[in-house]
């Protein structure tokens, strides 16, 4: 069984090499004081809690969580991994300090975000949904409810769930049917049903709080009429005057999982059960975007983290197994490495640049989180905020759609074992598989993407995130190896933005939005490998970065450009009636 290394040097290759972190943090007053010391220190005490704490509960999790009269009992070793997260501080660190949090950068917590997915992304679901919910209260909830929830979910001390999705409305969620009523003491009632609900019980904190999409009375139909309500498990005492300490929220079922089993996913039933509105009545959708965003983002970080374990397996496997013989192995010998074989380094390559891509990706977005929150610049606040806007329908879709192969191939690696349990490679496909279908399905995202972030301004956030990939991009190295990739990239930038301003279609959109999304973040991807060769040195790290982006760009990026000519030949899926296409 591997054993999970955090991969420190790597990631701070990212951070410091290619992204600057310590240099870019200086121009924030809110993190003068986050030098490269503190943010070593930070990375190193995560990767020990992940790697010791953490990873040993990831294949005992597996087991599931059971439900026992009513309340969720967790895998054994979850509440007391949760309670050294805790008692450490982990829950705060990019929490405002006035909400006794550690006013850290994003760019960090999502590091931490990797370390602990890597280890357990089933564990990790649960501060992972927890600063979304944090930021959504942040924003839009009244100074009492901040007051009163905002230390506890910084403290870690109560977690959270995003509670959405109903049987009959899925990703549709006009259909909701939940109700809010007014109780006359500036309360409501909420009753309703909710499903895959993450989070939605557990035994690792004193209380939940329950962030819950549901109607008023005579709220218009529609997701126009969905407002946004704060319903906690358990009723503080003297909560806004009530004396009632348990709230009316039943666990009415446990969801059985393909994977992240470790995750208790529930059916909750809310009967009459008190609870307060956050944001504008009928905004729900508004307020909630701002967790779903951040969750969304998120996904993409857990599809790094799983990626990389993923390919540690891999790498360890493929070096120990001795299985055939290969040509550039040492004659004599009965059987060689399997890493010696040129399609296991093609896989091994493959995961490899998936997962840096991955990284490159979703730290480059933590630190525009950074910079549309903190920056004093209004200006820079604006243009990352654009980006984010764009870019997290890809963040989300095309990182977790490649994690998926990232863990594929590692069963293939592994071979009849990795079929097997006993290495536990087989559960990081089960795991990694909801990632394309939660906080919107990627076809979801890819729609977003096309309809609502490209065609509806007529491509200018695109072209203006593209002039400013241009304008990076011409300050780097013309070695002859960079001078490919930048033709191959230059190329593809310029086919994306010729398919927009000629015109695709809106009733075609929903049809080649995936191929799309999947051509916008090799865009993106390319972009940020070619940036990362510019601090080529004689550092391990970075002449393998070099290797790595060469791969990528012969065997991978290519894929673009097929994607590219499905979306030019249009909507073949939808003229058609059903008689034909499905006879």
């Amino acid at each position: 069984m591997t054993v999970y290394v955090p991969p420190l040097s790597r990631i701070a290759f990212v951070l410091y090499d290619v992204l600057g972190i310590n240099h870019e943090l200086a121009a924030f007053p809110r993190f003068a004081t986050v030098d490269r010391d503190l943010i070593d220190r930070v990375i190193a005490e995560a990767g020990n809690f992940a790697s010791k704490i953490l990873s040993p509960t990831r294949i005992s999790g597996d087991a599931g969580c059971r439900l026992i009269d009513g309340r969720v009992i967790t895998p054994p070793g979850y509440a007391e991994a949760y309670r050294l997260f805790v008692e450490a501080g982990w829950p705060a660190m990019a929490c405002d300090e006035e909400h006794g949090g550690q006013g850290l950068p994003m760019v960090l917590h999502s590091v931490m975000l990797e370390l602990l997915n890597s280890a357990n992304p089933a564990w990790s679901m649960f501060p992972g949904i927890a600063h979304g919910a944090y930021d959504c209260l942040r924003a839009h909830a009244a100074s009492a409810l901040k007051e009163r929830y905002l230390p506890k979910i910084a403290s870690g001390e109560w977690t959270t769930s995003m509670c959405l999705t109903e049987a009959q409305a899925g990703s549709d969620l006009g259909l909701v049917r939940t109700r809010a009523e007014p109780d006359g003491t500036g309360a409501y009632r909420i009753s309703g049903s909710k499903i895959f609900i993450s989070g939605g019980d557990h035994d690792l904190a004193e209380n939940i709080v329950h962030l819950v999409l549901a109607r008023l009375p005579g709220s218009p139909v529609g997701s126009k009429g969905l407002s946004l309500f704060l319903v906690p498990k358990h009723l503080p005492d003297g909560s806004q005057g009530l004396k009632k300490a348990v709230n009316g929220i039943a666990v009415v079922g446990l969801e059985h999982k393909m994977g992240i089993r470790g995750s208790p996913t529930c059916a909750l039933a809310f009967d009459d059960a008190h609870g307060w509105l956050i944001g504008e009545p009928n905004a729900g959708l508004t307020c909630m975007f701002v967790m779903m965003n951040a969750a969304r983002l998120g996904v993409g970080v857990q599809a790094l983290g799983a990626s990389e374990l993923a390919y540690q397996c891999s790498l360890q496997y493929a070096r120990d197994r001795l299985q055939g013989r290969s040509a550039v192995g040492e004659r004599g010998k009965a059987a060689h490495p399997l890493i010696l074989q040129a399609d296991v380094r093609r896989m091994l390559l493959t995961q490899k640049a998936w997962t840096e891509g991955a990284r490159l990706i979703s730290y480059w977005l933590s630190l525009q989180l950074d910079i549309a929150h903190a920056h004093p610049d209004a200006r820079a606040r604006e243009a990352a905020s654009r980006r984010l806007s764009l870019l997290t329908p890809v963040a989300k879709a095309f990182l977790s759609d490649n994690a998926f192969e990232v863990a594929n191939l590692a069963v293939q690696i592994y071979g009849g074992h990795g079929y097997m349990t006993e290495h536990g490679v087989e559960q990081i496909v089960r795991d990694v598989r909801v990632f394309a279908i939660y906080e919107g399905t990627n076809g979801v995202q890819a729609f977003d993407l096309l309809s609502r972030k490209v065609l509806a301004d007529h491509g200018r956030a695109l072209e203006l995130l593209f002039e400013e990939m241009k304008s990076s991009l011409s300050a780097t190295g013309s070695t002859a190896v960079v001078a490919a990739m930048l033709s191959l990239w230059f190329k593809l930038a310029e086919d994306i933005l010729h398919l927009v301003r000629d015109g695709i279609p809106g009733t075609a959109a929903g049809s080649v939005a995936t191929h799309f999304l999947r051509a916008l973040g090799h865009a993106v991807m390319g972009w940020r490998f070619i940036g990362a060769t510019r601090t080529i040195s004689s550092a391990e790290d970075a002449r393998a970065y070099l290797a790595t982006a060469q791969f990528y760009f012969a065997q991978l990026f290519p894929e673009a450009f097929y994607h590219l000519a499905v979306v030019r030949n249009g909507d073949p899926v939808s003229s058609p009636g059903d008689d034909v296409l499905f006879a």
